[in-house]
Parts: C-alpha cells; sequence; structure tokens
C-alpha cells in the first residue's frame, strides 16, 4: 500500500500544547464484487488468425458478471448493482468498461480472456 506520513510535530503556542498526529493518506480500499459463477469459456479469438498474431483483451472476472447480469438477464443497473454488492454508480463504471473492452475486441480482430478482478464467490443455497 503507498502511503504518505507525516511526522509527529508538536508546538507549543502560548497556552496550548498541538499535536500533528501521524496521518496516514490512503485510497479507500476496494470492495470485493459479488460473483455467481465463472464462465464456461474464459477465452474467445478470432477464428483463422494465429493466437500469437493477435492482441489480448483482458475482460475481469467481474466486468464478465456485469455483462451478464445486464445484457443476458436484461436486469436494471440497481438491480444488477445489488446482485454485485456495489453501488448502481461502480456497477455503471464496471458495464461500460466491460462493453468497451468487448467492442474493441470484435471491432478490432482482438482476443478477449476473462481472468482476474476484484470478486468473491456468491455461496449457491442447495436444498436437499
Amino acid at each position: 500500500m503507498n502511503s504518505i506520513m507525516r511526522p509527529l510535530i508538536l508546538t507549543n503556542y502560548e497556552h496550548m500544547l498541538i499535536l500533528n498526529l501521524i496521518i496516514f493518506d490512503m485510497a479507500r480500499p476496494k470492495c470485493k464484487r459479488l460473483v455467481t459463477g465463472l464462465p464456461e469459456a474464459n477465452y474467445f479469438k478470432p477464428r483463422g488468425i494465429p493466437l500469437y498474431q493477435l492482441e489480448e483483451i483482458v475482460l475481469t472476472v467481474d466486468e464478465f458478471e456485469a455483462i451478464r447480469l445486464a445484457d443476458c438477464e436484461g436486469l436494471y443497473h440497481e438491480e444488477a448493482a445489488e446482485k454485485m454488492g456495489i453501488s448502481r454508480q461502480t456497477f455503471g463504471r464496471v458495464i461500460e468498461s466491460a462493453r468497451k473492452k468487448v467492442a474493441q475486441a470484435l471491432t478490432k480482430g482482438k482476443a478477449l480472456k476473462i481472468e482476474g478482478g476484484m470478486f468473491q464467490m456468491v455461496a449457491k443455497k442447495r436444498f436437499e
């Protein structure tokens, strides 16, 4: 984690003792996005072009889940965000990034690899 520490400074100002404590300037930690499952296939490429000639675009698992919820299941952003455990605004940014990557892969003939990202698998309830 990158953080900036300011030193402890003690200052006497007439009748007051002023303390400047150590302050950590850190970014807010990202919360893990909830995902119901991993994709069945995690690599897509244009037909007829050898893999070594292709440029790869990486679509994260949480971006894949956002596309699945919004475009396959047809959920509104608010409902999909709730299922993923994130805010609607965050879902909007995730789905925008995912759609841009898929569009680039399709229009520019690039390979699409699905892997990584900040996600947590949702435990499915099983009835016996």
